[in-house]
């Protein structure tokens, strides 16, 4: 038993395909789609020396017999490779110009719909292929980028219009970082980040709840915001109404004024949950 879990301990397991197997695999792959193409253009080349084989045939009266001399006198590579192809399906037979120019035109029908069916399946395997590299390896490129320009652009927008009102925090600048996140808020107005700022300025350092209070009023009043925002900023007043102010009455009522304007969402039951710890509902 030791023996075996000793030697089962040095088994490796399996290598991955390293990126050099698939290079050589995607470069295989590649090679047979090329050659399977070239072959195809080889083949509409046929057909079409085969087409002209047989007007040639029915121009210049043309039978079974006359066809090797036909062939010496053709210069044309394609147009020998479609005689001899000719030739062989004739063997054995006596044909006037009729029937070879029938055996001609039949020999291009055959030619054609093995080329169309050929293409086709060349079409499909090529689109399979570009789909496997698009979504193994570009897709992956472009999301990743996609991802940084989204994140790094937010990024730098915040450390652009921020970084001031920050650096006056940091300095025990706080009015003038209040001024300076009001600014941020201004030029990015859809951002309710510079006004969180400022509020938790006022609350917690200046320690001037009433004017935290009269911020939010001013924002939900000035500016339109999206349903979460607009939550948010009715959540932290009720806080500040009831916490800071004791006045939980007017907490109460914007606890309902939640519930009235965002019916049937989690920012209503929220509303409701806090409104039964009140006691209230």
């Amino acid at each position: 038993m030791k023996a075996a879990m000793r030697n089962a301990s040095n088994i490796s397991p399996s290598p991955k395909p390293t990126s050099r197997m698939k290079f050589i695999v995607y470069t295989v792959a590649l090679a047979i789609l090329g050659f399977g193409w070239m072959n195809h253009l080889q083949n509409k080349q046929s057909v079409t020396a085969v087409t002209e084989l047989s007007s040639t045939i029915n121009d210049n009266n043309i039978s079974s017999d006359m066809l090797p001399e036909l062939l010496e006198n053709t210069k044309d590579g394609s147009q020998k490779k479609a005689i001899k192809e000719l030739m062989a399906q004739l063997i054995g037979q006596e044909t006037d110009v009729e029937e070879t120019t029938e055996a001609a035109t039949a020999l291009a029908e055959d030619v054609d719909n093995s080329t169309t069916f050929m293409g086709i399946l060349l079409t499909f395997l090529t689109a399979g292929y570009a789909g496997i590299l698009f979504v193994m390896h570009i897709l992956p490129i472009l999301a990743h980028r996609a991802t940084h320009q989204i994140f790094d652009s937010g990024a730098q927008l915040e450390k652009d219009l921020m970084s001031d009102a920050r650096s006056k925090v940091a300095q025990g600048d706080y009015e003038g970082a209040i001024q300076a996140f009001r600014e941020a808020a201004e030029k990015d107005l859809g951002n309710r980040l510079p006004w969180v700022e400022i509020v938790k300025l006022q609350r917690d350092v200046l320690q001037v709840p009433a004017a935290a209070i009269e911020t939010i009023r001013e924002v939900l009043e000035k500016y339109t915001w999206q349903e979460n925002d607009a939550a948010y900023f009715l959540f932290r007043l009720a806080e500040l109404y009831d916490a800071d102010m004791g006045e939980r009455e007017n907490a109460v009522s914007i606890m309902q004024q939640v519930m009235q304007q965002f019916p049937e969402t989690r920012h209503s039951a929220n509303a409701r949950h806090k409104l039964h710890e009140w006691g209230v509902v």
